[in-house]
Order: structure tokens, then C-alpha cells, then sequence
């Protein structure tokens, strides 16, 4: 199809026919995809950012139970991707998985815009007494926000891997245009989270809260727009396995039912189809590695196993569960720098609104508006990482991306402790400077500015640049061909889980600390709390998941893959002998 000027990734246009590279795909098609990605952030981080002052401020909530419930429906949203990523990879594709969860999306955050805008949906105040939130007040309100949770979790995992999908892996040309997609993807998405923190929490803070989730919900309505408008120029892949899922489980199987047996010396012995199979059906061969061994089993021949009637696994299809066993030990040293990340939107918002907010007389910063910062220093970084940072590197390590992935992740998790270092020490003045002024009164305001929080906000931005860019990155890359977006919501689950175990740590410090009538480290008046020893521990436990990440990176080995008729010259690197060393030096 090379010469008809066709794609030779097999990618189609919605009508499954065969599509010109010319014009489809590319950042043709991505200008709509980073259009729709910058105002669904903005939606999403509109009610994200400051979920937690509404919670305590309009409901009532106190702050364990606020920061436990803004944590629990964060890692929903985080969650749900990955049923949304199986149905996509397995029945309906990105493109219509997506779009019925987008339908789901509008409805949740129209309803979530009736419940903090219709009277009776909310509580009433009356001489400055505010009444509890009924019970069918919050069961609106919180239903409205799982409904945007169950939405986003068809919408999250394949709008990124669709737009990665428009670059052909098997032109050299796009395969460069490729490498930078998730940079900007990104930077696409920070802007959408800058408006939200800097204009939408003013408005809900100073203008209501109707207006607030309103104009979001607007946002939201519009970016579906932009995304259809390209549809004519996308590509869709054509899923090349009937159940990737079907195909997992069957080799962890005959793993386990040939698990007395021995391997041979040589991997070549295992079963594997000929190459000339690969290049007919368009799929990519895996080659194998020494990776999780016990995996190999499952590609025993027959003659090797006395089983006639079992057909063994191929080698790809055993490379492709251990690229999953890989992913998931990455995965696992990724949950404690989510639940640093949980921070930005619980408890140092919370902390935010005990100091001195003002800007001159009149004008009063919102504690959420902060979150800004972090936006705005990854709008900074992302530009000069991609046009300074990867080819000044790429000259000395000859990587295309400069550093190879694992290095990248391993940087942004240094920064992240250097940030809750930092919040550690400020928490520290923050807590000298109640003491000094005698401050007990949760109400209160510390004469220390707000801006002192500034250093942590704009690293954790930093670290982002290099961790969550990273991440995102390296599980589309690393992804078995056939399960690119559930491949992905190993992004997105580490950061569900990392915020739910920012909820259950809040939850047990506070019950802990508090026993015998002592002090909580996170009790309902941050005033006479000691949320420095909660950062304590948090820095504590960021360390030591360092040290376990650079162990897991020392025994990652990257995918190696060829197909169709020929190697791309890009890829190469990826397919040289396989060499195992620290962070992942070999792609």
C-alpha cells in the first residue's frame, strides 16, 4: 500500500477503508485532539481544583472527611479508565468508546451545575447559620460526581492513545513527529487545568458556584465539538486480535500447566511463527527476552511438553503478558509520588486558606489558585524540555528522546521529593509563627504569606514535566499492540490509587495520632494540628520508593519489536541486543 501513498500501519478512516497518509492523521489530526484535550482539562480541574473548599465551606464537611472524599472520587476518575480502555480495546474502538462516554460526561457535570446551582439541591444559611446537607442533597450531588467519574473512564484512556494512533509507526518521518506528541499533549492539558485553577476558582469563590461548574460544563459541551469536527482526518487502528484479554490469560495458563517442565537452553527452540505470518497479517513480532522466564513455559512445543492437543503460545504472545508483568512492577513504584501529587488538591488547599491570602488591599487569592503555579510552571518546562533538554541530550546519549524513559520518570521523582521537602520545612514556619502569635482559632488567619506555599507548586510542576509526561509515554510505548489503551490506564490507575491511598493514609494517620485525647497530625483545626509530621512522613516514604524505582528500572528490559516488510530505521535502537542497566539505558 506504500506505493499508492496509503499508511503502513494498516490504520482506517471510520468506514474501515484504507486511509492516505498525505492527508489523514499526523498534527493535522492532532490540533483537534489537543483543542478538545485543553478545554476538557478545563472542565475536569474547574471541579477538581477546588471539590474540597466546596465540600467544606457549602456541605459542611470537616477536613479528614473532605480530604477523604475529594481522594476517593479522584481515584475514581482515575480508576474507571480501565474498564473504559477494555471495552475499547476489546468491542467498540477508541473512537466510539469514547464517544458514548463523553455523552455520560456532559450529563454527570450538567447535573453537578443543578446541584450547586437549584436552592433545594443545596443547604440554606439563614443569620449567618448554615444547616446540614440532607441526605438527599448529598446523594444528588455525589451522584452526579461519580456519574463525570464513570465518564471520564471511557473518555481518559483513548483520546491520548487515539491521538497517537495518527502518527504511522512504520514512516520514518512521523515516527520523529511522534516522539514530541505526548510533550505537547500535555501542554495541551495544562492549559486547560491553568485556566480552570486561576479564572473558574475565582469565580466559584467570588461569583458562584453556579456559574463556576457552569461555564465548564459549557467548555466540555465545546470540546466535543472541536474533536468532531476532525473526523474526516482521523485514524483508527484496526484491532488485529479478537480478545487481548482471551490471549493474556491463555498464556499465564499454559505457563502454569507446563510449569514442571524445562526450558531450553535457547529461546529459539520455543514456538514462534515465521516472520513472513507477521508481515501477512500486519501484526508486530516480539522478540524475546530473558524477562520473567517462567513466562517462556508457555511457548513449549508439543513434542517438549507430551501434549498434543494443547497448542502452545507464541513467543510474541508471551513477550506481550510479560510486557504487562513489566509495566505492572513499574506501576507499583508509581503510587506513592500519585499520592504526593493528591497533596496539590487536599491539604495544601486546606493549608492555604489558614494564611494570609491578600494581594493589596481588596484582593483576596483563592488557596486553590495556587494550583496554578504548578500548571504554569509545566507550561514553562514542557517547550524548553522538548526544544532544549532532548536535543542537547540527544547529542550526548544518541537517544532520539534524549533520556530514555525510565531516566525521565526517575528525575521527576527526585524533583517531587525535593518539593515535599520543601512543604515539609515551610509547615515548620507555619507552625513557629501560630505558636508566636498565640493562634488557636481555626478561623484565624497566620500573618505568613500564602505565597510562601509558591516553591512546592511550581517544582511539583517540574516534576511533572518529567514524571507524569514520562509515564503516560512509557506505558502507550511499552503497551502490547493490541492493548495500547489499557496499556495506558496503568497511568491512570497509579494515580487513582495513589489518591486512594492518600485517603485511607489521612484516614489512619488521624485515627493514630489522635488516640488517648492526643493531638491529630490532620484534625478539623489545622491551627492546632501538626501536618509538618504528616509531610515528614510522606518525604520518608518518597525516599524509599525511590530506591525501590531505581531497583525495578535495573530490571526493566524494553520492548523489542518488528513487523510488516522491513525495520524502521528509528527503531532501531530499540531492537539491538538486549543489555540490562540502570534506568533503562537500552532503548
Amino acid at each position: 500500500m506504500e506505493e499508492k501513498g496509503y499508511t503502513q500501519d494498516g490504520t482506517v478512516n471510520l468506514r474501515r477503508q484504507p486511509v492516505l497518509s498525505s492527508k489523514t492523521g499526523k498534527w493535522k489530526a492532532c490540533a483537534f485532539l489537543v483543542g478538545y484535550e485543553a478545554f476538557e482539562r478545563m472542565a475536569f480541574y474547574g471541579v477538581a481544583s477546588n471539590l474540597v473548599v466546596y465540600l467544606t465551606t457549602q456541605l459542611h464537611e470537616d477536613n479528614v472527611s473532605s480530604v477523604r472524599n475529594v481522594n476517593n472520587w479522584s481515584g475514581a476518575v482515575w480508576m474507571t479508565p480501565i474498564f473504559g480502555a477494555y471495552i475499547a480495546d476489546s468491542y467498540l474502538g477508541r473512537f466510539w468508546t469514547f464517544t458514548v462516554s463523553s455523552i455520560i460526561y456532559v450529563l454527570g457535570m450538567v447535573l453537578l451545575t443543578l446541584a450547586v446551582s437549584i436552592k433545594f439541591l443545596k443547604p440554606t444559611c439563614s443569620n449567618g447559620v448554615c444547616n446540614k446537607a440532607s441526605t438527599s442533597q448529598i446523594a444528588f450531588f455525589y451522584s452526579s460526581l461519580y456519574i463525570i467519574a464513570i465518564g471520564a473512564g471511557g473518555t481518559k484512556p483513548n483520546i491520548s492513545t487515539f491521538g497517537a494512533d495518527q502518527f504511522d509507526d512504520f514512516n520514518p518521518d512521523e515516527k520523529r513527529l511522534k516522539v514530541s506528541f505526548f510533550n505537547w499533549w500535555m501542554f495541551s492539558s495544562f492549559l486547560g487545568a491553568l485556566v480552570a485553577t486561576l479564572g473558574l476558582v475565582y469565580i466559584q469563590e467570588n461569583l458562584g458556584w453556579g456559574l463556576g461548574y457552569g461555564i465548564p460544563t459549557v467548555g466540555l459541551i465545546l470540546s466535543l465539538l472541536i474533536f468532531y469536527i476532525g473526523t474526516p482526518v482521523y485514524r483508527h487502528k484496526v484491532r488485529k486480535t479478537e480478545s487481548p484479554a482471551a490471549d493474556f490469560f491463555r498464556v499465564v495458563k499454559a505457563a502454569f500447566a507446563n510449569r514442571h517442565h524445562e526450558l531450553p537452553f535457547d529461546s529459539v527452540e520455543l514456538h514462534e511463527f515465521s516472520l513472513q505470518h507477521y508481515v501477512d497479517s500486519g501484526k508486530r513480532q516480539v522478540y524475546h527476552t530473558p524477562m520473567f522466564r517462567f513466562l517462556d513455559k508457555g511457548a513449549l512445543k508439543e513434542d517438549m511438553v507430551g501434549n498434543s492437543k494443547r497448542t502452545p503460545c507464541t513467543i510474541t504472545q508471551v513477550e506481550g503478558v510479560k510486557l504487562v508483568f513489566g509495566m505492572a512492577m513499574i506501576w507499583l513504584v508509581t503510587l506513592i509520588p500519585s499520592t504526593i501529587w493528591a497533596q496539590v488538591n487536599t491539604l495544601f488547599v486546606k493549608q492555604g486558606t489558614t494564611l494570609d491570602r491578600h494581594l493589596g488591599s481588596h484582593f483576596q487569592f483563592p488557596a486553590a489558585s495556587l494550583g496554578s503555579f504548578v500548571t504554569l510552571s509545566m507550561l514553562l518546562s514542557v517547550p524548553m524540555y522538548d526544544r532544549y533538554f532532548v536535543p542537547l541530550m540527544r547529542k550526548r546519549t544518541g537517544n532520539p528522546r534524549g533520556i530514555t524513559l525510565l531516566q525521565r520518570i526517575g528525575i521527576g521523582f527526585a524533583i517531587q521529593i525535593l518539593a515535599i521537602a520543601i512543604a515539609y520545612l515551610v509547615e515548620v514556619r507555619r507552625m513557629k509563627c501560630i505558636k508566636s502569635h498565640h493562634i488557636l482559632n481555626p478561623k484565624e488567619v497566620i500573618p505568613m504569606s500564602i505565597f510562601w506555599l509558591l516553591p512546592q507548586y511550581i517544582l511539583l510542576g517540574v516534576a511533572d514535566v518529567f514524571n507524569a509526561i514520562g509515564l503516560l509515554e512509557f506505558f502507550y510505548d511499552q503497551s502490547p499492540e493490541d492493548m495500547q489503551s489499557l496499556g495506558t490506564t496503568f497511568f491512570t490507575s497509579g494515580i487513582g490509587v495513589g489518591n486512594f491511598l492518600n485517603s485511607f493514609l489521612v484516614t489512619i494517620v488521624d485515627k493514630v495520632t489522635s488516640r488517648d485525647g492526643k493531638k491529630s497530625w490532620i484534625g478539623k483545626n489545622l491551627n492546632d494540628s501538626h501536618l509538618d509530621y504528616y509531610y515528614g512522613f510522606l518525604f520518608l516514604i518518597s525516599v524509599l520508593n525511590l530506591g525501590a524505582f531505581v531497583w525495578a528500572s535495573k530490571k526493566y528490559i524494553y520492548k523489542r519489536e518488528s513487523s510488516l516488510e522491513k525495520k524502521v530505521e528509528s527503531l532501531e535502537m530499540e531492537c539491538k541486543p538486549v543489555e540490562v542497566v540502570p534506568l533503562g539505558l537500552q532503548v
